[in-house]
């Protein structure tokens, strides 16, 4: 019979037939219903989107879906229908107040978590390996970026990375080795040697294949620093590192890592040497060049070897505004490894600074060298000294304890070092 209301345009998503109301759903489904309850003379209803649950026609515009092959003899159909028709995953059971996902109240009345925290995966997890192909560039470029959520979506354990500045070999790894024995997971190693150096370490050493992507690195030249960059770099690329040292191949640790781990963690500044000499070695090698970007009152001093956070840490490697400037006017002369860093990070974060070294260091003997030690100079005392020679301020208090490392120390130092590294460093 005819229907007693127009049907409606045909851009309307929905369709017109007549239905009982109190008709049940699943009597749609089958065909003999669907001609039974069309055959009869009853009220009309306008059912929304019809054609998802297969009542009456498609959607305009909608190509018809393409037979599916049927299973061959003894196959099944696992992921869909006998049609072959693809099933939909069940959609993901919320759980309430008090219940799990299945409804059963929870122990305690707390409330289920649906989803797990998200663990450290491969997005935030160190490479187990350093080597890749990176240029400078991209490598700046990739440790520069910064999540913008703070947080971390998984349970973080802050690292020490200790990068190793050196030209080859590394003498004194037999005493770094015991060092970081016990204490896997709270440190990282990163090695940056001569491109020509292949080291020759056992897989079960800390220094496996921990050598970067290295260049040659000249003293007082602007390559050494970026050496420093690189090996900074590199670093960052493992979200876990949150502090960084630079060593060479000539420290030493002068206390056990645990007292390392903690004084790096309780500070409130970073260690960055950076002083104001109005002498010949200090102001005298600054270029006028460098204004506007850096003035004369701000040009700064101090050692090479420094600890910064990963805040800091990430403004030297992002830095294109004083590297041009010290890369063409800090030379020849200039020794920018002594003042690119210094300068740059008292101009930007100076609040940021402790203004001192924790690395021991012995100018007395005079020349552009500090003072090496061998076999002959390593006693007790002369350790001991090392340890609390002096006084500094460490978060704005008096200590005696004003250096973790030290250095220079010649290969022959070893075994003596190693003989007093249980009662003096305290490990070994």
């Amino acid at each position: 019979p005819p229907l007693t209301h127009p049907p409606p345009p045909t851009s309307t998503p929905f369709v017109a037939f007549p239905i009982r109301r109190d008709a049940p759903r699943r009597a749609l489904k089958s065909g003999s219903s669907r001609r039974l309850l069309l055959s009869r003379r009853l009220p009309l209803v306008r059912v929304r989107d019809a054609v998802a649950r297969g009542v009456h026609g498609r959607r305009q515009g909608r190509p018809p879906r393409r037979p599916a092959a049927a299973p061959a003899a003894g196959e099944g159909v696992p992921d869909g229908d006998a049609q072959g028709v693809p099933r939909l995953p069940p959609p993901r059971r919320l759980p309430l107040r008090g219940r799990d996902v299945h409804g059963a109240p929870h122990a305690g009345g707390r409330r289920a978590r649906a989803v797990p925290p998200v663990p450290g995966g491969r997005w935030t997890r160190g490479p187990d390996r350093v080597e890749h192909a990176m240029a400078d560039g991209e490598l700046l470029w990739r440790a520069s970026f910064v999540p913008r959520v703070p947080g971390y979506p998984y349970r973080r354990v802050p690292k020490v990375a200790f990068m190793f500045l050196t030209r080859g070999p590394l003498p004194l790894a037999p005493l770094w080795e015991r060092f970081f024995r016990g204490h896997d997971g709270l440190y990282s190693v990163y090695v940056h040697a001569l491109p020509s150096y292949r080291a020759n370490f056992t897989t079960d050493s800390v220094f496996y294949r921990r050598q970067i992507p290295s260049k040659v690195a000249e003293w007082g030249e602007m390559t050494m620093c970026d050496a420093e960059r690189r090996l900074l770099a590199n670093a960052l690329l493992d979200i876990s590192n949150e502090w960084f040292v630079l060593v060479s191949e000539s420290c030493i640790p002068i206390f056990n890592f645990n007292t390392t781990y903690r004084y790096l963690q309780n500070s409130s500044q970073s260690f960055v040497m950076a002083f104001d000499d109005p002498g010949p070695y200090g102001r005298g090698r600054y270029n006028w060049n460098m204004t506007p970007e850096v003035e004369l009152t701000q040009w700064r001093k101090g050692s090479q070897w420094f600890e910064v956070n990963r805040e800091l840490a990430i403004e030297i490697v992002r830095d294109t505004l004083y590297y041009p400037k010290f890369k063409e006017f800090c030379r020849p002369h200039c020794y920018v490894d002594e003042h690119y860093f210094p300068t740059m990070l008292t101009i930007e974060a100076p609040q940021s600074l402790a203004n001192r070294s924790i690395t021991w260091v012995d100018w007395s003997r005079g020349g552009a060298h500090p003072a090496t030690f061998g076999r002959g100079d390593i006693t007790e005392e002369f350790l001991r000294r090392v340890q609390e020679g002096r006084t500094c301020l460490y978060n704005g208090q008096n200590s005696t304890m004003c250096f973790l490392f030290a250095r220079k120390f010649a290969p022959s130092a070893l075994e003596p070092l190693l003989e007093l590294a249980p009662t003096v460093l305290g490990f070994g």
